[in-house]
């Protein structure tokens, strides 16, 4: 890039049609998200490319598809903009008691179960105004729609969400059999064969991770009879309830529906690694006051 640039080389307004970009990935888009032209995206995304000497987002049929250099840079520019949004909006405030905000924070059905109910108690006390909407966290959709603000947080086991974002640690997990408490196996005890001869539900709850128990049974040799395949857990106490399936499934889940479904758990002898429960948000909402007080929330109502 030759000499050094100064700040004074680089116009602002550059940086932000540059991270519009990163999201957006079209020039329509990022002139309807700034409320401009395509010609003046494009006359922006060419001084951009003439004052850092690369090519930074190259034209593909999926779109701009970005440089590894215009990709290195996604990050401090994102924390440097962020720095600033905050630096000129720090005298704002969040009140929670006086506060109408409506927050969209992903979760799977089981942190429905698990937090939702604990959470709106809470809320009812300390911020009456505020409401909270759920979204489905798979990983294919969160990342583009928590770094475009259309989700403040992320909460589950989210090993794919990485770069660009923050996390931090809830509680850990274990995964426990569960079937009905008058199942034949309830007096047999679970050993490796009665789990390889009992017929299984089996949940695939994509982009969170909890694909890793099948590939975990997998290489320990063990093959499961899987007679059922569902792609969230909310039927599982159901479906358990009346058949002689059985499940593997998180604790807190397991814990949730012992009573409702007349269910009992067990160990699972096959040693399937903890998951880790996290609190995400993208680093675009790292300063803002209203996501603080939310995920602060999370953290003292949840955390151990």
């Amino acid at each position: 890039m030759g000499q050094p640039m100064e700040l004074h080389d680089i116009d602002l307004n550059l940086l932000v049609v540059f991270q519009e970009l990163l999201q957006q990935r079209r020039v329509s888009a990022v002139a309807t998200a700034l409320g401009t032209s395509q010609p003046a995206i494009s006359n922006a995304l060419a001084r951009l490319r003439k004052v850092l000497g690369d090519e930074l987002f190259l034209r593909t049929s999926k779109g701009m598809v970005p440089t590894p250099f215009a990709e290195a840079l996604a990050e401090p520019i994102a924390n440097a903009l962020g720095a600033i949004h905050h630096t000129l909006n720090q005298m704002s405030v969040f009140d929670p008691a006086s506060s109408t905000r409506a927050f969209t924070v992903a979760m799977t059905d089981i942190g429905e179960i698990s937090f939702l109910p604990v959470l709106m108690r809470k809320l009812a006390l300390i911020a009456p105004g505020v409401t909270i909407s759920t979204v489905r966290n798979q990983s294919d959709t969160l990342r583009a729609d928590m770094e475009h603000g259309q989700v403040d947080l992320a909460i589950g086991f989210l090993p794919d969400l990485k770069g660009g974002f923050f996390q931090r640690r809830l509680f850990r997990q274990r995964y426990v059999c569960l079937f009905r408490a008058d199942h034949p196996l309830a007096g047999a005890g679970m050993t490796s064969k009665t789990f390889s001869d009992a017929e299984h539900v089996s949940i695939v709850a994509e982009g969170t991770g909890h694909g890793m128990v099948d590939t975990v049974i997998q290489r320990a040799g063990i093959r499961r009879n899987v007679r059922l395949r569902v792609p969230h857990f909310v039927a599982v106490g159901h479906i358990l309830q009346t058949t002689d399936l059985i499940a593997v499934v998180p604790h807190a889940y397991a814990m949730s529906t012992l009573a409702p479904f007349g269910l009992i758990s067990a160990p699972c002898p096959i040693k399937i690694p903890d998951i880790t429960i996290t609190v995400l948000w993208h680093a675009r909402n790292h300063r803002d006051p209203g996501n603080q007080w939310l995920r602060q929330t999370m953290f003292e109502t949840f955390a151990p």
